[in-house]
């Protein structure tokens, strides 16, 4: 049975080991997932070129490194125009303090994660924001306090509850 999204099981089990392993040999991979390894590797270079794979990453252990100051933000901005939300979108996507952007529906906009060296550097970052003219209404600040989870959705669990 094929997904709507032209994925088959193999596929999925393929996306959900990069997902969790990252990059892997070809040999690895296909005993993670149970095929063999030629094939393995084609239908792997097969979903890359079609997107399903934006990127590898590693996972840094962050507070290890730095002490970092990690805000969550909501925004909601004046004017529901797309030029308005193009704007401020574009700003984020380059803003490397901004790590996570969700756009929402209801009483705010967007939900921001952002990760500053220290407190002064993100008060300077949403003097930024205010200054770059980008229709903000208002903002409210939650600071992290401890991280207790990020990681990302389990995809074959997520898949199966789907076609239920």
């Amino acid at each position: 049975m094929r997904e709507r999204q032209g994925l088959d099981p193999t596929d999925i089990r393929i996306l959900s080991a990069v997902q969790k392993h990252g990059q892997v040999s070809k040999t690895k991979l296909a005993e993670l997932v149970n095929l063999s390894a030629t094939p393995c590797w084609a239908r792997l270079t097969r979903l890359r070129a079609a997107g399903y794979i934006r990127g590898y990453h590693a996972d840094i252990a962050l507070e290890r490194v730095i002490d970092a100051t990690r805000v969550i933000v909501t925004v909601s901005l004046t004017h529901h125009r797309k030029a308005d939300f193009d704007k401020f979108e574009n700003f984020v996507r380059a803003t490397d303090e901004i790590i996570n952007c969700v756009a929402t529906g209801g009483g705010i906009d967007y939900v921001l994660t952002v990760v500053a060296p220290s407190l002064s550097a993100f008060q300077t970052l949403m003097e930024d924001v205010l200054d770059a003219d980008l229709a903000v209404e208002r903002y409210t600040t939650y600071f992290a306090t401890r991280l207790i989870k990020a990681e990302q959705p389990n995809l074959s669990k997520l898949v199966a509850g789907k076609s239920k």
